[in-house]
């Protein structure tokens, strides 16, 4: 899982990939075409599809063929899995409180 977690936070290391994907978890499971990130980030198409790779190679966008169009989807179980790992130690070293209380 290690690895799994530092490619993904690696994926969401910028300012702009973050805007990206918090775009894409906005629209849902529903997903969104490129112009549509676009639109909504303001963000040039060459610079967009950039970080829509990143993102997908990090595991946490999945990208499906739909016509002439991608659809970009935030791939919830794997976000829902890099937040469980950052937090799964929380507190554990604390002294003189209570694990899991963060």
């Amino acid at each position: 899982m290690w690895e799994e977690a530092a490619a993904g936070f690696s994926a969401m290391g910028s300012e702009a990939r973050l805007q990206v994907l918090k775009t894409l978890v906005r629209a849902g499971k529903a997903g969104l075409t490129v112009g549509e990130i676009k639109d909504r980030t303001g963000m040039a198409p060459s610079t967009l599809a950039h970080h829509l790779r990143f993102l997908s190679a990090g595991g946490v966008v999945e990208q499906e063929k739909a016509g002439r169009h991608t659809i970009n989807r935030a791939r919830f179980d794997e976000l829902r899995k890099l937040a469980q790992f950052i937090l799964s130690e929380c507190c554990a070293d604390a002294v003189g409180k209570v694990a899991n209380d963060g």
